[in-house]
């Protein structure tokens, strides 16, 4: 008699045995099984936390609430939680370590010297880790924010042409002339006595109007009219935050039978229809496109400038649908639905804080604000229109010291982790094991008193070339650092230095307040609220005082 002939006899013996004691025997036999699995879950929790807690012994730990619990609840997504991180900056230095619960691991840094290592490792052995990036996943898919290893690097080798200097210098014009919509609705809302105004609204929809445009040249309109794609993006972003806050939405069963995992469900397919539909339409295109070139192919086969000059006419998703690898393979429309959902997300919300943080600076210090003017008027004396050229970029320097300075006061991103798929050295002797979780501090590290003198204060003479010779390359880290660090950081700038020295250009700026909340000046009391992005509790009010008629030539030539 065969093995499993002999399993076969022995289960029907058992089983009918098991019938033959009733129900009850069969309810007791299940719940000590089920016990049994959850105790052996418990116990594998346990143990996995005990020697986690002792590989890390060798950084210092802050005082949590118990070896079990750790410090569960003790990260703040408020004004206060910040002035935590300050605290343990001062204390710990360089770096700790950080327990929630017995499920997630922790190695907080915030010094150049540690977060270099960790930044700088090889890609091949960095991974994202699921605590914080895993919530984005339904939404971005398996892109390059998301992916690792070889499938990340195949991804960063298509979609790097798209950052191209000779592309962002077409996108320039795109920046203008959003920014030019956004200047001719506050010129209306002040004529109709609007005179403070709530900057992360207004400069949200300008971003996002300006990446529709440079994504899919599409015309939303979406700064004077709500949009289902774009009300859409906005909650995702803070449907995600919600899901942070909650421990038990982490777990996928409870979180999709929510109501907040509903409307998620619900804002994200609004989101990839749309991507979809925009996707399909443009591959048609493309394919009638080539159909109709030369049969000789010449269009195909020409050279790399030729490719060069019609990417300079082609848009964001054009240029990744186009994408080829070294064996001529490119992205499916699953990966470009992917890589453009991913653009919006990332290019959206980080630019408009950076631009709205960058104002609030320069409205609290009117000196640095004049001199930044002055700069740009004397780029502009004699032009016709009043408009930011791409070679003028590099002719700003004072303004783009404003500009980092304020990327590292107030840094839209406050920090970026990682998983290795082995063990990294830190500096004294220390190690990070594989698996855990790398939260590199970029407000810490911006904050750190030891990398920076007076670091609360706004001081743009500390990017001047002659202050920075000294300073560690990972010191100033606002798009993060190393193979992945972000790979539209150039878009960014360009989009931030356009729609600052426009600003400056046609508008005086000063804290502003909340015409709801009785006056209060945004400058008496300003508290920063860190959510996907860094923001201002109660919004971001700004005092605008439109300047002489002659600035205003790039809205009449609009």
């Amino acid at each position: 008699m065969s093995v499993l002939g002999v399993l076969w006899g022995v289960s029907a013996v058992f089983f009918s045995n098991l019938l033959q004691g009733g129900p009850w025997q069969v309810l007791v036999i299940a719940a000590t099984a089920l016990v049994g699995v959850a105790s052996a879950w418990v116990g594998r929790l346990l143990l996995r936390h005990a020697w986690f807690r002792h590989r890390l012994s060798c950084f210092s730990t802050p005082p949590a609430h118990s070896w079990l619990i750790g410090h569960l609840g003790q990260m703040r997504d408020s004004e206060e939680g910040l002035l935590d991180v300050d605290r343990l900056v001062r204390t710990h230095g360089h770096s700790c370590s950080w327990f929630l619960g017995p499920f997630y691991h922790l190695v907080r840094v915030f010094h150049p010297d540690f977060t270099s290592p960790l930044l700088k490792a090889a890609a091949s052995i960095t991974v994202k880790d699921e605590l914080f990036y895993g919530f984005l996943r339904p939404w971005l898919g398996q892109s390059l924010l998301l992916s690792n290893g070889e499938e990340w690097s195949r991804r960063r080798r298509l979609l790097t042409p798209a950052f191209h200097f000779d592309v962002l210098k077409g996108y320039v014009a795109v920046f203008n002339n959003a920014t030019h919509t956004m200047h001719s609705k506050w010129i209306r809302l002040s004529s109709e006595g609007q005179r403070d105004l709530e900057m992360f609204q207004h400069v949200g929809l300008m971003t996002l109007d300006s990446l529709l445009r440079c994504a899919f040249s599409h015309s939303s309109d979406c700064q004077e009219t709500p949009h289902e794609f774009t009300t859409a993006i906005l909650e995702l972003g803070d449907l995600i935050m919600d899901r942070r806050r909650r421990i038990l939405h982490h777990w996928d069963w409870i979180y999709w039978r929510s109501d907040q995992g509903k409307r998620f469900r619900r804002a994200t397919e609004v989101v990839h229809s749309f991507t979809r539909r925009v996707v399909e339409h443009r591959r048609t295109l493309i394919r009638e496109q080539s159909h109709r070139e030369s049969p000789e192919g010449t269009a195909r086969d020409g050279t790399a400038g030729d490719t060069a000059q019609r990417q300079k006419r082609k848009d964001f998703i054009d240029i990744i649908l186009l994408a080829q690898d070294g064996e001529g393979g490119g992205l499916t429309d699953k990966e470009v639905e992917a890589e453009t959902n991913t653009f919006m997300f990332a290019g959206h919300d980080t630019t408009a804080s950076a631009i709205c943080w960058t104002l609030f600076n320069l409205a609290g210090h009117a000196h640095y604000q004049d001199r930044c003017r002055d700069e740009v008027k004397e780029l502009m004396r004699d032009r016709a229109e009043q408009d930011i050229k791409w070679a003028d970029l590099s002719s700003m320097p004072f303004t783009t010291m404003c500009i980092k300075e304020s990327l590292r006061l107030h840094s839209p991103v406050l920090a970026v982790t990682r998983q290795y798929t082995r063990d990294v050295d830190l500096p004294g002797n220390r190690t990070v094991p594989k698996d855990t979780i790398c939260l590199v501090s970029i407000y810490g590290t911006h904050h750190n008193p030891a990398v920076w003198s007076d670091p609360n204060e706004f001081n743009p003479l500390r990017f001047d070339p002659a202050n920075t010779r000294e300073r560690s390359s990972n010191a100033f880290i606002p798009f993060s650092s190393g193979p992945r660090n972000c790979i539209g950081q150039r878009f960014a700038m360009a989009e931030l230095q356009v729609v600052v020295a426009l600003t400056l250009l046609r508008f005086r700026l000063s804290l502003g307040s909340n015409p709801d909340t009785a006056g209060t000046s945004t400058g008496q009391g300003i508290r920063r609220l860190p959510q996907l992005v860094l923001r201002a509790e109660g919004g971001m009010w700004l005092r605008l005082e439109l300047l002489d008629p002659p600035c205003t030539d790039g809205l009449h030539a609009q």
